[in-house]
């Protein structure tokens, strides 16, 4: 069989085509170049695919993408309801989240940027100690992600709380889902962690309605997409002071345009969309074993239902 990998922002796609070939020797990996015919095949590994990959491709029975937010591919023209999507699961990047979260954090809770302020003016100065019921975090998502992030920050005694679409049960976390329960859950969270896909109902979730519910001296920490942020409600939330501070990896447009506000606010840190990678060998072995369990005619986990976007 014939599958196709086709990503428009891959500069080196033989780093991905290799080891997928080496590991689906009975199959041939084709890379997609613009100006090829339509090859017919049914099966594509993707990561942010061209735009004319569904149109030219009308064959496509099933897509594997190389990431977990599906995004990208959902917003490509010509894409049919019955086409399969599935997407990552996890390979790596659940226990990154965790880590970037606990580094943000910790951060403000135990008053590290300070500390490091007072280094650079000489200062021996003990500021005042972490009471960790002042910092209750809710997550956004409860999905592979949210869940370890939960679950990691609660490890450290802080009062965590998570927010999804439907009900989720985690154990030492406190869970809220659907509309009715969102302001509840803002309403208790001083630290709000945003790990949700990106869908037509998430976009813009993270804006002044939002902000104005959660505790004072809120701090936001955005590790899902840059279109969940509303810029300018964040920027008017700190400089009203009910936002303490903003930790930020993901942004509309990347890399972030070198004029924009966000790099030189002080109470804002940026990172350039590292929070958390897929790391390649894991995810191509769980790339491989989703593409030879579809071809068998087996379940294959990890389907993305459009309508929800994820």
């Amino acid at each position: 069989m014939k599958i196709l990998f086709a990503s428009a922002s891959n500069p080196n796609p033989e780093t991905w085509i290799k080891p997928l070939q080496a590991a689906l020797p009975e199959h041939e990996i084709i890379n997609w170049e613009d100006d090829q015919p339509s090859l017919g095949v049914e099966i594509a590994i993707v990561w942010n695919p061209p735009a004319a990959l569904f149109t030219r491709e009308p064959q496509l029975k099933a897509v594997f993408n190389l990431g977990a937010g599906v995004d990208a591919i959902l917003q490509r023209p010509g894409l049919r309801d019955d086409i399969a999507i599935y997407r990552l699961e996890d390979a790596g990047m659940a226990v990154q989240m965790a880590e970037y979260a606990t580094w943000a954090l910790v951060r403000a809770s135990r008053h590290f940027d300070r500390y490091m302020a007072l280094q650079q003016e000489r200062k021996w100065e003990r500021l005042a100690d972490i009471e960790r019921d002042a910092w209750p975090v809710g997550v956004l998502g409860l999905g592979v992600m949210g869940s370890r992030v939960a679950r990691t920050l609660a490890g450290f005694d802080y009062p965590v709380a998570g927010w999804s679409r439907s009900p989720k049960t985690i154990e030492g976390v406190e869970t809220w889902a659907g509309d009715e329960e969102f302001p509840n859950f803002l309403a208790r969270t001083r630290v709000l962690v945003n790990t949700l896909p990106l869908t037509p109902q998430t976009h813009g979730i993270l804006g002044r309605k939002t902000f104005e519910q959660l505790l004072p001296n809120a701090c936001i920490i955005n590790m899902g997409r840059g279109e969940h942020l509303v810029e300018g409600d964040l920027l008017a939330m700190l400089e009203s002071g009910h936002i303490q501070q903003a930790t930020l990896d993901v942004f509309p447009e990347e890399p972030l345009p070198s004029e924009h506000p966000f790099w030189r606010h002080p109470s804002i840190t940026v990172t350039p969309h590292m929070s958390a990678a897929s790391l390649r060998p894991l995810t191509i072995s769980q790339t491989v074993e989703k593409v030879q369990a579809y071809i068998a005619g087996k379940p294959v986990s990890g389907r993305v239902e459009h309508s929800r976007g994820y």
